[in-house]
């Protein structure tokens, strides 16, 4: 019970700051992390002690993924209506993302198997790992950087939406669930049901592409 309640409490705790100072960069699900690391450092609890209740935490993951189809169904015409902007964008989403790991492993002279480690970083973490371990990479170095790009994208995507004036609710959708999955969606729920709907579909796409994109940009570029 000791992981659950702390998850619980420091999650709350992340929604009361959040409501009382109305800040994006204040996200409860940053919030929780920061409060659950420094309580685990200042105590002394191990994270394996931890980690056996934030498990069933986890386990949830899957279900609420899927729940993630309601939306989408509410708005099933406006998937209809731009089905091809949503694959292209999504397509362009997964490349940029790949690409750009692959020039800054080159710039910074990141060792292969890191850069192989940070590619799936956008998409879920059951699809990451997979993809991770598959081209030679670490699938906890990948798990970390998928938690990080969520936890990112979740923090800054109305702020990048702000600042690049993209206003239409089904490209804000297809944008933040292509880069930060499952932790991006939550906030585009938050924005809106349509951003929430084209957020959680990019979620399986963007994975599916990445699965066929990563190998054939691999052998071209690095």
């Amino acid at each position: 019970m000791f992981g659950i309640i702390l998850t619980i409490i420091t999650f709350e705790l992340g929604v009361t700051i959040r409501n009382k100072w109305r800040n994006p960069l204040l996200n409860p699900i940053l919030i929780a992390t920061i409060l659950i690391i420094g309580f685990l450092t200042v105590t002394g609890i191990k994270y394996e002690t931890y980690k056996v209740g934030g498990d069933y935490i986890s386990f949830f993951l899957g279900p609420v993924t899927v729940l993630l189809a309601v939306p989408l169904y509410r708005h099933i015409q406006a998937l209809k209506n731009n089905w091809l902007p949503i694959l292209a964008g999504i397509l362009v989403g997964c490349i940029t993302s790949i690409a750009c790991i692959i020039a800054c492993a080159k710039i910074f002279n990141i060792s292969k198997t890191l850069m192989l480690s940070l590619i799936p970083k956008s998409i879920t973490i059951p699809m990451g790992s997979v993809v991770s371990e598959q081209i030679g990479g670490i699938p906890s170095i990948t798990i970390v950087a998928i938690v990080i790009t969520g936890i990112t994208g979740a923090v800054t995507a109305p702020l990048v939406c702000r600042f690049f004036r993209i206003g239409n609710p089904v490209a804000q959708g297809v944008a933040i669930g292509t880069a930060s999955h499952a932790l991006g969606t939550t906030k585009a729920m938050e924005i809106g049901e349509v951003q929430g709907a084209m957020s959680s579909l990019s979620i399986g796409v963007a994975g599916v592409m990445t699965v066929f994109v990563t190998p054939v940009m691999l052998n071209i570029f690095a």
